[in-house]
């Protein structure tokens, strides 16, 4: 649809639902919602988009929407996603469950292994070889009975897995035909989901997309009929590029969200001047930390979960330290996380009866200020946090410190102590993707966002020896600002015209004698020789030194699919007068510091209220600028 209208990138979060917007008069708005509120709608992004147009009832106007959301990551780590049928070469009915036989914690004595997602195997009769050789021909008849008898029993969803399908894949293709056949609604073929040799990496990667693929459909479907006829969605991929709801899949969606975060975090910074950074995601549920050093960092294979995923996408450390985290007391110390309150009940002081959480330690110290919080807590949705249920969650929990070790700890030490378990977990968290990998994180700048971000950010920077901070003028809702600036990828069937696209190529290269390879962009053979050896110089500390193998060419057709993000908010010159005088607690001790509306903010070291909020349009947070 040509001609003016409304652009919304939106970022559905575990606690927080974040939507930029762009009105077809070119003004921008912003959107921050709980991201479930039973009794009051259905689906935040649409509730935002209804709000943001004045549409309460029937179709919304033209407008496109770009979304990153955590459905299929909650599926995979709730275990909710549709129960699998794994259809693998005969003889290799338990591959999956024996997987690599790593040892995460080489010390066990008792390795627990995750449970398997798929919920029944059927061996299928056949065997191709390593050259293409058929040394066992596809027994039809039987994969055909098999796989009826699964169908009966209830299951229809499928996993096609067999012994070097990812390059003939004859039999693979024609066991997912005979499963269509039969009924199976979704039917994930595994040299059309992960067409990589390894055939664990590749089997696990194709039962997460046959397992979550039906869940995000689901969620895809009922969206678009509450969007209506003229909303065009498209959604963000774990790789960080964007394609539409019919090509949107499981396997593609785990990192959904945190992808555009990181596409958001690397423009601000390039627009800041900064080429080295560490992404700080703070949201309610988990933090999400990141590192980009010239070019986005990603990963072929990762874990979620415990399971194996092998797909490209972002480099990404989750660490379960969000503001919902919980903060209890296991009778000889304090914990935080990894259990997060989540939107419901959310944390003690959003009146729902919750747990004691990060945010109420914030709370309780001064550096959230419910009457500059959003207003929407409480029965009906507009009340300010309640101080009183954050200090009663504290107290039960001092009176059972009491109890088991007879100190008398004030709410204030307590809080504090709490905050600086949450921040050691977030550092650590950062050194996972930083230097251990060998980078100097004391020469990139921390770009902090999310909606808890900017109360930790000086903290985390301390701990990590970080001297710049960058806080951009929309960094609660940067990760939504991300969808607005990425490009659209997976271009199949997406109807764009052949000069508006253009290819990336990298190659993965490892020495002979190793499993670890490093991804360089494609070029000549003296220039993949050289950006290897520097980027494996960097990473490990020494010379390959030997004969090299290039392991796996990946090639992707990308779509510039920019439509006005980044929109950035002019700051004053000098800033405004404080609005006021508060009190916080930090470094041990209360200090009386001004507090400064964000929007009259140039620069200093205070307590600001962030005008990203709805409906009141406030938030809090303690920061430091550079």
């Amino acid at each position: 649809m040509t001609g003016p209208r409304w652009q919304f990138w939106a970022d559905r979060g575990g606690t927080f639902t974040d939507v930029v917007a762009r009105a077809p008069d070119g003004r921008f708005e912003r959107f921050k919602l709980l991201s479930e509120d039973p009794g009051r709608y259905d689906d935040a992004a649409v509730e935002a988009m209804r709000g943001l147009t004045g549409v309460c009832h029937g179709d919304l106007p033209p407008a496109e929407l770009r979304l990153g959301t955590t459905v299929a990551t909650n599926a995979l780590l709730e275990g909710k996603g549709e129960p699998v049928l794994l259809a693998i070469t005969r003889g290799f009915g338990d591959a999956l469950r024996i997987g690599t036989q790593e040892r995460p914690d080489i010390f066990a004595r008792h390795i627990v292994l995750p449970e398997p997602l798929h919920a029944g195997v059927l061996e299928i009769a056949e065997r191709v070889g390593a050259d293409g050789t058929v040394h066992c021909p596809l027994d039809e008849e039987a994969a055909r009975e098999g796989l009826q008898r699964a169908f009966d029993k209830g299951l229809r969803a499928v996993a096609v897995v067999l012994m070097h399908g990812y390059r003939f894949t004859a039999h693979e293709a024609r066991v997912a035909a005979i499963a269509r056949e039969v009924g199976f609604a979704q039917v994930s073929v595994s040299h059309e989901v992960a067409p990589l040799i390894k055939l664990i990496a590749r089997g696990d990667t194709t039962v997460v997309d046959a397992n979550l693929s039906p869940v995000l459909h689901r969620y895809v479907s009922g969206l678009e009929a509450g969007l209506g006829p003229h909303v065009d969605a498209l959604y963000m991929q774990s790789s960080g590029g964007l394609t539409t709801g019919a090509a949107f899949r499981g396997k593609d969606a785990i990192l959904s969200g945190p992808a555009g975060g990181i596409v958001g975090m690397v423009a601000v910074a390039k627009e800041a001047g900064f080429d080295h950074v560490i992404g700080f995601d703070m949201g309610g549920t988990s933090t999400d930390v990141s590192h980009y050093a010239g070019q986005y960092e990603r990963d072929s294979e990762t874990r979620v979960a415990g399971t194996r995923v092998r797909i490209p996408m972002m480099r990404i450390e989750t660490v379960a330290a969000g503001g919902g985290s919980i903060c209890h007391f296991n009778g000889a110390g304090f914990l935080v996380g990894p259990e997060s309150a989540g939107a419901v009940p959310g944390p003690a002081c959003y009146r729902r009866g919750g747990p004691l959480t990060v945010t109420d330690c914030n709370l309780l110290l001064g550096k959230l200020r419910p009457a500059h919080f959003p207003h929407v807590f409480g029965p009906a949705g507009d009340e300010p946090l309640s101080l009183e249920a954050a200090r009663e969650r504290m107290d039960a929990l001092l009176a059972a410190v009491r109890e088991s070790t007879g100190r008398d700890l004030p709410r204030e030490e307590a809080a504090d102590g709490f905050l600086e378990i949450a921040v050691a977990n977030m550092a650590n968290a950062i050194k996972t993707v930083s230097l251990r990998r060998g980078h100097d994180v004391t020469r990139a700048a921390l770009v902090t966002f999310g909606g808890a971000g900017g109360q930790h950010a000086c903290k985390v920077a301390d701990a990590l020896g970080i001297a710049t901070v960058l806080c951009h003028p929309l960094a609660s809702v940067l990760s939504a600002s991300g969808m607005g600036l990425a490009d659209r990828r997976r271009l199949e069937a997406q109807g764009l015209a052949a000069d508006a696209i253009r290819t990336e190529a990298t190659l993965a290269i490892r020495p002979k004698s190793s499993d670890n390879a490093v991804e360089v962009p494609f070029g000549s053979l003296d220039a993949l020789r050289a950006d290897f050896r520097e980027g494996w110089q960097r990473r490990f500390g020494f010379g390959a030194g030997e004969a090299l193998i290039a392991e796996t060419l990946r090639v992707e057709a990308v779509a510039g699919g920019h439509s006005g993000g980044g929109a950035t908010l002019a700051l004053p010159a000098v800033s405004a007068p404080p609005a006021e005088r508060v009190t916080i607690w930090t470094g041990g001790a209360a200090h009386d510091v001004p507090l400064y509306l964000r929007e009259g903010l140039a620069e200093g070291f205070a307590a600001i209220r962030d005008g990203g909020w709805r409906p009141v349009r406030a938030g809090v947070c303690w920061r430091r600028w550079r």
